[in-house]
This record gives C-alpha cells, sequence and structure tokens, in this order.
C-alpha cells in the first residue's frame, strides 16, 4: 500500500461517526458573535456562505472554546477543512477589532472618577511547538510554555484592556513599554499598582505614574554583623579614656611610659 498517496480514503471497514455535544456559552455571546458577522458579511457584500452566520458562529465557539480539531468539526458539517480555518480566522480578527484601545479605556476609568487602576502580566499556558518558535514560547520564570498578555483592571478588579499574545519569555516592562502604557497614564491622569517586577519603568521619583512596593533590603552575611557586642571591663574604658592624642599617631604617651623605680625601704636600725 502506498502510504504518500494524496488521495487517501479510510480503510472499508470504517464508517463516520458523528457527535454531538454541549457548549455552556453566555447566551449574550452567542447571539453577539452572528451580529457581528452578518454585519461583516454585508459590508464586504457577501452573497452566500455554505452555511448560516448562526451554524458558522456555533462551530468556531466550538473550536476555541473544547479546542476541537478543525478537520473534525468539518467533518461533522460537510464542509472542508480549509472553511473551517477561515471562518476561525475571520471570527478572531472581528473579535479583536472590538477591543477597546488603552487610551480610551484609561479615559473612560477617569471619566467615571476612578483614580488608579492595576496592572500585570499573565501567562496563558499553551502546546509545546516543535519548531524553532519553541524558544520564544518558554517562560523560564514559571517554567512551561505559553503566551504572554498584559491587563488593566479597574479598583475592583474588572478587566478594561488586554494586550496582545506575545511569546511566553516576554518580561512585563517590556510588554508595557512596547503599548506605551506609561504615556497612556500620564495622558489620562490616573495612577498604576503594580508588583516589584515593574520597578524600573518609571523613574520619576517624584510624581511616578506607576506605583510599586518597596523592595526588602537584604541583611548581610557577614560574620562581624552577626557578632554580638562584648562587654568591657572597667579597666578598658579607663585606659580607653586616658589615652592621649599622641599615642594614635604612634608617639610615647604618659600611660605608655616605665614606671619610675620605687624609692628602696628604710630597714631598722641595727643594735651595736
Amino acid at each position: 500500500m502506498d502510504l504518500c498517496d494524496e488521495n487517501q480514503e479510510p480503510p472499508e471497514d470504517t464508517r463516520p461517526f458523528v457527535y454531538q455535544c454541549r457548549l455552556l456559552l453566555p447566551t449574550r455571546t452567542v447571539n453577539h458573535l452572528p451580529h457581528l458577522l452578518r454585519r461583516h458579511l454585508k459590508a464586504i457584500r457577501s452573497r452566500w456562505r455554505i452555511l448560516p452566520p448562526g451554524r458558522i458562529a456555533v462551530i468556531v465557539l466550538a473550536v476555541l472554546r473544547h479546542d476541537q480539531r478543525l478537520a473534525d468539526m468539518a467533518g461533522g458539517n460537510n464542509v472542508s477543512e480549509s472553511t473551517v480555518r477561515r471562518w476561525r480566522d475571520e471570527l478572531i480578527a472581528l473579535l479583536a477589532a472590538q477591543a477597546p484601545r488603552p487610551d480610551r479605556a484609561l479615559k473612560k476609568v477617569a471619566r467615571q472618577g476612578g483614580e488608579v487602576v492595576l496592572i500585570d502580566g499573565t501567562p496563558i499556558a499553551t502546546q509545546r511547538r516543535t519548531d524553532k518558535a519553541d524558544r520564544r514560547n518558554y517562560s523560564g520564570k514559571h517554567h512551561r510554555h505559553g503566551l504572554h498578555f498584559l491587563a488593566l483592571t479597574d479598583e475592583r478588579g474588572r478587566l478594561i484592556w488586554i494586550s496582545a499574545a506575545r511569546p511566553g519569555r516576554t518580561h512585563d516592562n517590556t510588554a508595557a513599554r512596547q503599548d506605551h502604557v506609561l504615556a497612556h497614564l500620564r495622558a489620562a491622569g490616573l495612577e498604576a499598582l503594580a508588583h516589584l517586577g515593574f520597578r524600573g519603568l518609571d523613574n520619576d521619583v517624584l510624581d511616578p505614574a506607576i506605583v510599586t512596593d518597596f523592595h526588602a533590603t537584604r541583611p548581610t552575611s557577614s560574620p562581624q554583623a552577626r557578632r554580638p557586642p562584648t562587654a568591657s571591663s572597667p579597666s578598658d574604658a579607663h585606659r580607653s579614656s586616658t589615652d592621649s592624642p599622641t599615642s594614635k599617631t604612634g608617639g610615647p604617651s604618659p600611660s605608655s611610659a616605665p614606671n619610675p623605680p620605687a624609692p628602696p625601704s628604710s630597714c631598722a636600725p641595727c643594735s651595736s
């Protein structure tokens, strides 16, 4: 049997099997995707699609939510794998166009009376790739493969903006610089609370736009610092107080001069 035959057919003793699954999705999401697709088809003046927009949206949601194989979803709906791939990429682009820009999201928070936002970067775990992009998606901090996202939330933790996907090895400061988060914060008049990983992003000490926690100083490990102070004796204290400045320069001092010889003791008179 030729394994390289392009017209591969299933074996004779097999038959296609189609099963159903249930997706627990919000009603707003299910109604929003077909609405976006209908408006897009009207804008590009597309005459028809092999399936209605509602059916296309359900197929794409199944691919994105449960990570179904494109070939499996295509076989169950009597379409080709390339058609499902095109639908998936098309709806992802439509959803990405609906995402708010960082400057508009921050200005909206400022208009609502907000003063600070929260900023943090998070990795999303993915499968390991087999090409050269494998090293770019590996995070040495989290020890796994994935993609890096930078997110902004309000004071209550509600998401207001999220960045595009970057390789997993991207640092939080690098992502913030590429998205010009610091400039958007100053333009909106807001401050961002961040963890110690964002140190060095904002060097303005007087009016910082990104406020981080203080870095705890580590105690020194030298033996002199760990040695407890010894109690000095009264004689040592008296000796140090009587030292003259000449003793520090190497000259003789009164305390270091030799004592004069004691006078000879008188003996009792001899009897004659």
